[in-house]
């Protein structure tokens, strides 16, 4: 079974930054890629930022400029890094990994989710 465990969501004003962590444990062989996606109310679900285990990394057109995706490999702990918040990045922010497991294959497994409010 592998855990995820997000933190660093709240409320901030327009402007300000917030840091977004998820720390990973759990039984599996290794960390493939990692992700942050997000969901407001009532749209669907979408990939705000990814890394792979070699470091490339992928953001929306929306963040892209403000949001920094990161992983601490030691740590099995992915961060995002994100600035200049605006009101639209209001959602609830969710942590995405791809495991390799030890009986072979891939699994993704998901965080509970964390809320990021922007006031305007």
């Amino acid at each position: 079974q592998v855990e995820l465990v997000e933190s660093g969501g709240g409320l901030v004003q327009a402007g300000g930054s917030l840091r977004l962590s998820c720390a990973v444990s759990g039984n599996y062989f290794s960390i493939n890629a990692m992700g942050w996606y997000r969901q407001a109310p009532g749209k669907q679900r979408e990939l705000v930022a990814g890394i792979t285990s070699g470091g490339t990394t992928i953001y929306a057109d929306s963040v892209k400029g403000r949001f920094t995706i990161s992983r601490d490999t030691a740590k099995n702990t992915v961060y995002v890094q994100m600035k200049s918040l605006k009101p639209e990045d209001t959602a609830v922010y969710h942590c995405n990994v791809e495991v390799a497991e030890r009986a072979g294959g891939t699994r993704y497994y998901w965080g509970q989710g964390t809320q990021v409010t922007v006031s305007s």
